[in-house]
């Protein structure tokens, strides 16, 4: 099934700079003002190739791609970056407070490369639609950069938590900590002992991979795989190559990309909502909207406290929590509404997809309030004309608050059992589905194919 690498990682040199200094959350995670404190934080920071600034005047010839290759050969050269001298992989930890309790979890796995394949080869699935904007995009920087600067992040099933044990053997200690700007402790080892490194992938060998984080990467990556393999002349199913000391690599570079190895099996994942806003709605009122609601749901207006004061965000969500079942909240400017489906009166917006996808909250917002509702089909939704997508209800509020968003829905996370089941049946839910926290740091190992 899945078939794993060890590699040779280009990766910062802490003498050279502070590694707190150089690393960032993922590049779709990063805000203008994230990338401005990125920018200022280190004239090595990793923005400079992962998210870099466009620039009037750019060109075919120099553009923000160009000026990300350029950055990372010439801190290749200058030995800020650094090639590791053996193959490795790199155990990794995560150690946070889940977001709005005070429950600390430390989530394990490990960095490796894994062998690119087609979907329809069943090794690896997807759990969501992706975005063909943002595929254009990661293409053109890593066919200008051939590097993989940021980890996707894989899920696996592993009931004896093999791997775990070899990577993180007691009493080991790891050779980098970071404290990011979220308080997370981002920790990492190093497993060079070949013989070890053989068991982890001998353990992996059976194993089918889930995409948790990095749809676009991922499918950017294989359909560029696929691409090479066609000009090299090579298979793309092509056996592994071995180096000196019997263990595996790809049978050419493009054949593998760098991810983060999860056991969903294992303590510590977390998975957050990620509610929706809907702006540029004409004519939107949110009492005309909850009376429409109604033919499909049970709808009721969450008062205010007994104070006067609007219950925020807390107070919407505790209402939300409260709720067995799917259910959404509304917050409009003219009130905040608890919707309930009626299971009958929805059943026939949803007839067209497997029960199991009927079943989930996100899957009935989209059809049924966002396209039945409010006319935004997947076609428009998908092009983000007319929704945005926000891990905080806070921030979702206050886009409502003012006026940058007509309408707020606050929803409840998916499941870790709902996500597999529909990706191993196949299926996808809607884009932005889920948001697994934290997030991987980038540039704590790189992979470059040349």
């Amino acid at each position: 099934m899945a078939r794993l690498y060890p590699f040779r990682a280009l990766r910062y040199d802490p003498a050279r700079v502070s590694m707190t200094d150089v690393v960032t959350q993922p590049y779709d995670k990063i805000s203008p003002e994230m990338q401005e404190r990125y920018y200022q934080a280190s004239p090595y920071n990793l923005i400079r190739v992962i998210l870099g600034k466009h620039l009037p005047g750019d060109t075919d010839a120099q553009n923000v791609y160009t000026r990300a290759a350029a950055t990372l050969s010439d801190w290749r050269n200058e030995g800020v970056l650094k090639e590791e001298a053996e193959p490795a992989l790199y155990g990794y930890s995560q150690t946070y407070t889940v977001p709005g309790t005070d429950e600390v979890r430390e989530r394990r796995g490990f960095i490796g490369l894994a062998q690119l394949s087609d979907y329809a080869d069943r090794v690896v699935y997807r759990h969501e639609q992706t975005f063909p904007k943002h595929k254009s995009d990661r293409l053109a920087l890593f066919k200008a950069t051939r590097a993989y600067c940021e980890q996707i992040y894989m899920l696996y099933s592993d009931p004896t938590f093999t791997a775990e044990q070899i990577i993180f053997a007691e009493g080991a200690a790891p050779e980098l900590e970071i404290t990011d700007e979220y308080d997370v402790v981002h920790r990492v080892w190093k497993l060079t002992d070949p013989a070890l490194i053989q068991k982890v992938l001998a353990t992996m060998d059976d194993k089918w991979l889930l995409i948790a984080d990095g749809h676009h990467r991922y499918e950017t990556s294989t359909a560029y795989m696929f691409e090479r393999a066609a000009e090299l002349g090579v298979d793309p199913k092509a056996a592994p190559k071995t180096d000196a000391n019997g263990l595996p690599q790809p049978a050419f570079p493009e054949q593998a990309m760098m991810m983060t190895f999860v056991n969903m099996d294992a303590p510590g994942i977390t998975i957050l909502p990620t509610h929706r806003v809907a702006f540029g709605l004409p004519h939107f009122n949110g009492r005309d909207f909850a009376r429409k609601a109604e033919q499909y749901f049970t709808v009721t207006e969450i008062p205010a406290n007994t104070d006067g004061k609007l219950p925020g965000a807390a107070g919407l969500l505790k209402a939300l929590n409260e709720t067995e079942g799917v259910a959404f909240v509304a917050a409009t400017r003219d009130g905040d509404f608890l919707l309930k489906p009626k299971p009958e009166a929805v059943a026939p917006l949803l007839a067209d997809l497997s029960p199991r996808k009927q079943q989930l909250d996100v899957t009935q917002l989209h059809k049924v309030v966002l396209d039945k509702l409010l006319g935004l089909n997947e076609e428009t939704v998908r092009a983000g004309s007319n929704v945005r997508y926000l891990r905080e209800a806070t921030d979702a509020l206050q886009q409502v608050g003012s006026g940058n968003a007509d309408v707020a829905f606050l929803i409840k996370p998916v499941t870790l059992e709902q996500m597999k089941d529909v990706s191993l049946n196949l299926e996808v839910m809607p884009q932005k589905s889920t948001d697994f926290y934290p997030k991987l740091l980038s540039g704590l190992a790189m992979y470059t194919l040349d």
